[in-house]
Order: structure tokens, then sequence, then C-alpha cells
């Protein structure tokens, strides 16, 4: 969900005769790289901000994600109560991130609020995606009478979907109905949790999908091979993660 942001600090930006905000290095600086290299620029359309910088990275590693399981999905035999899951939770893991990655690099008051509209209807989406994931799952056990927890793939897909949950709660809350965690101003105090545990879930959901190369179905069946399903991740990270704007997060560097 969106995450409310208070606004830069003084002494950080400047105001223009247009109404362009303008941020110093300090403001600006990401978690590698130069400052400014991950902030969106004045009228530059929102879809730019999904390969900015160091994002291309990640949109290279979702796309070969889904080339991976779906040329697999396609190229095997396929259950009704079991195929839609790897290929519903691949789309999730892409909807959560490019979340994540539209809105990075806002940084004037019109671009946030864009943004965070864009934010919370990817979210929307990756939200029913990985619910409709589960169900299918779920049924498949019950079905079947599988084990629930039967590999390191069960404890994390269950410890990641209860992160979720929570996480998007909390984003909903803040957005939505701030007064619920004491009014606008408190809810904007929290944002940077709300930041931290975005980027946490997709550490966890992104472990997650490494475990599942490992399950019977997808290693013996589908035949996605492990490391290649690693690569893909790495990718993700190495696109999403140095886009971090430190100040974001509440780390201030002198």
């Amino acid at each position: 969900m969106p995450s409310p942001e208070t606004p830069p600090p003084r002494a950080a930006s400047a105001t223009t005769d247009d109404d362009t905000t303008i941020l110093t290095p300090a403001e600006s600086e990401p978690l590698l790289g130069r400052p400014g290299d991950a902030i969106q620029k004045p009228n530059a359309s929102l879809i730019t901000n999904l390969w900015l910088g160091t994002g291309w990275l990640a949109l290279t590693g979702l796309t070969l994600l889904i080339a991976l399981i779906y040329s697999a999905l396609f190229t095997h035999p396929r259950f009704p109560l079991l195929t839609p899951h790897p290929a519903l939770q691949t789309l999730g893991t892409v909807s959560l991130t490019l979340a994540i990655l539209i809105l990075q690099p806002t940084a004037t008051p019109a671009a946030k609020a864009a943004g965070q509209k864009a934010h919370a209807a990817l979210q929307l989406l990756s939200l029913l995606l990985f619910t409709a994931g589960i169900a299918v799952i779920e049924t498949n056990k019950r079905v079947n009478h599988l084990e629930h927890f039967h590999s390191l793939h069960g404890y994390l897909g269950t410890l990641t979907g209860v992160l979720f949950a929570l996480q998007y709660v909390f984003g909903f809350l803040m957005w939505a109905v701030p007064g619920v965690l004491g009014g606008e101003e408190k809810a904007k105090g929290l944002w940077k949790y709300h930041r931290w545990g975005g980027y946490g879930l997709l550490l966890s959901v992104l472990a997650t999908l490494v475990s599942a190369a490992e399950t019977d179905y997808v290693k013996k069946v589908l035949g996605v091979k492990t490391w290649a399903v690693a690569v893909a991740v790495l990718l993700v990270v190495a696109g999403t993660f140095p886009r971090i704007q430190v100040r974001k997060l509440g780390i201030h560097r002198d």
C-alpha cells in the first residue's frame, strides 16, 4: 500500500517559481551510486521509474523469471490443482516488485501522489494473485491429503504470507484510515517502518521463490534449474535495493 511520507526537510530542498521541488544531494542519495541516480526527473513519465538507474536490472530479472517458469509450465504436463500455483505466485512477485520500483524514485508531491496510486493498484493486484495461488495449493493439499509442511518452501511460504498480510494492512491503515494510528501526523511518522517492512517482504518472497525451485514438482517435473531462478532473483535484488533513498528509511548521512 502507499506509504505516507513527510515532506523533505527545508534545508534539503527548494522550490522554484513553477513549484518544482529541487532535492539536494543529501536528500536524493541512493543506497548505492551517486546522488540523483534514482530520482524521477521533473515532468518525466511515471512509467520511466521502472527502469531508472539500476531498475533495468530488476526488470531483466523479472523477465527471466517469467520466461523460466512459464516456458516450463507450457512444455510439461499441467495439473489443474498444481500448475496455477507457480503461475500465479510468479505474477504476484512481478506485481509486488513493480509496485516498489514505480514508487522509489518519486520526489515531488505530484509525483508521489501518482506513484502512491500506482503502488496501491499494483499491491492490490499482487495480493489477489498471491491469495489465488495460495488457495490453489491449499485445495490441492486438502484434496490429495498432502502434508502442509514438508519442505523449506512450505515454511517460507507461510511466513511470507503472514508478513504480506501484516504489511498490506499496515500500509492501508496509514493511507486510508490514519486515525486508527493516532492521526495523520503520527501515521506519517510511521512510513519509514512500512518501507523497511516492504523491502524485507520482497526478500522473503524472493527467498520463497528460490526454495520453490528445490521442490519435487519444480525440480523433477518442470525441470527448472535452481541456479537459473537464483540468477533471476539476484538481478531483481541488484536492480531494486541500490535505488533505495536512504533518507526515506530514516537514515541520515552527513
